[in-house]
């Protein structure tokens, strides 16, 4: 049975989608199937997988799509016929986010430079908590030696596991996105950061 990583914050613009791509096409360089499952109604990560098999013809995993009650049913499925499904979800936390957090073997909470980031964690952070789940700060869009960043990253360990991998402030991560592709697929810096980050959380669900 594969195992599901789902990716919460209750912020806009935190970065669910770009961590959702960019470590989906990571772990299928890796040689892991995965599914991608979009429960945000946005749509973002169905239209980048669609930008990608337009591109590519064939975009190398699975998808799919779901509302709050239909995820329980999708991960069953997906779980059954890849190594890891990631769910990507609503910038919201409600009773709708409690069945993808049920689902998880992994909660990832992206939180940008920013103490507004870190400080919309504390609903998906009680939420994990009711369900029994793991979950794992992961620091996004950051400056490196940025004074703000450290002091953001010490007061996210006092909220929760903080991830060492960190992604930084890229526009590859932008321009990749909108052209169904990902930073996983270039030679930059937003590689490097993606490929520590993925062997992070592959430790972590074993």
């Amino acid at each position: 049975m594969g195992k599901v990583l789902t990716i919460a914050q209750q912020k806009g613009g935190a970065g669910k989608t770009t961590l959702a791509v960019n470590l989906a096409v990571e772990f299928v360089r890796r040689g892991l199937t995965v599914a991608v499952l979009d429960t945000d109604p946005q749509g973002s990560l169905g239209r980048w997988f669609l930008a990608r098999r337009a591109r590519l013809e064939e975009a190398g995993m699975e998808f799919s799509t779901a509302s709050a009650w239909g995820v329980g049913y999708e991960c069953e499925k997906l779980r059954k016929l890849v190594d890891i499904v990631i769910v990507d979800t609503p910038p919201k936390v409600d009773a709708d986010l409690r069945p993808a957090l049920r689902e998880a073997d992994l909660v990832l909470v992206p939180v940008a430079e920013s103490m507004v980031d870190l400080w919309a964690t504390d609903g998906v952070f009680d939420l994990v908590g009711r369900e029994g789940r793991r979950a794992l700060i992961v620091m996004n869009r950051g400056k490196a030696g940025s004074r703000l960043g450290a002091e953001v990253f010490a007061a996210a360990g006092l909220v929760g596991a903080v991830a060492a991998a960190r992604l930084g402030s890229r526009v590859a991560y932008a321009r990749s996105l909108g052209e169904g592709a990902s930073v996983v697929e270039t030679r930059g810096p937003g590689a490097v950061e993606v490929a520590a980050l993925a062997e992070e959380v592959l430790g972590l669900l074993g």
